[in-house]
């Protein structure tokens, strides 16, 4: 039933495949959830492990009554590490850019800008990197998600609530935002 080429399929071959996204994205949920679990291998010189940041992060959101999407965006602002250190804002945003506001979405894509102001001028960079976004609506999102809650997140002592707290959350947000497959074969 595949085609060799996309110019070539028709419309049942495009159903199918169709329906063979629209399963495997209903498994979103546990791919993020092993992502998370695999932050867990990694300490990078921190007193805690990066999914111990993440939970963090995210408890100090959700104790703060911040809204669900951006609770698991907290939790998930550093998934990006899985791949790479140095981009993982950009790759954490676009995993979860289909899934949550454009607030959330920058908020994410730039929070280590944010950050930079708790360290950048350490290592020569500019620590004021988020006056570039100060006419962002988001902008005072942003300040808190990384001064109250992300540049906090890494003491051991905290009382953190654990994974299985945020996972009803994680299913509902990466659940979220696609077509049934029977909307999309209507359409066609």
């Amino acid at each position: 039933m595949a085609f060799t080429r996309m110019d070539e399929g028709r419309v049942e071959q495009w159903v199918e495949i169709g329906r063979q996204v629209a399963a495997r994205q209903t498994r979103m949920p546990q791919v993020i959830k092993s992502m998370l679990l695999r932050l867990g291998e990694q300490m990078d010189g921190f007193a805690i492990d990066q999914l111990q940041h993440g939970l963090q992060t995210a408890t100090r959101a959700y104790r703060a009554g911040a809204a669900e999407e951006l609770i698991v965006a907290a939790l998930c602002h550093d998934i990006g590490k899985v791949i790479s250190v140095e981009n993982h804002p950009a790759i954490a945003a676009e995993i979860l850019k289909p899934y949550v506001s454009r607030d959330t979405y920058e908020i994410v894509r730039t929070h280590q800008d944010f950050q930079g102001r708790h360290y950048y001028a350490l290592m020569g960079k500019d620590p004021n990197a988020r006056r570039q976004y100060e006419n962002e609506a988001w902008y005072d999102l942003a300040c808190r998600f990384t001064d109250e809650w992300d540049q906090t997140s890494f003491d051991p002592a905290y009382e953190t609530l654990p994974l299985d707290f945020f996972e009803p959350m994680i299913d509902r947000v990466f659940t979220k935002g696609f077509i049934p497959v029977q909307e999309m074969e209507a359409k066609l």
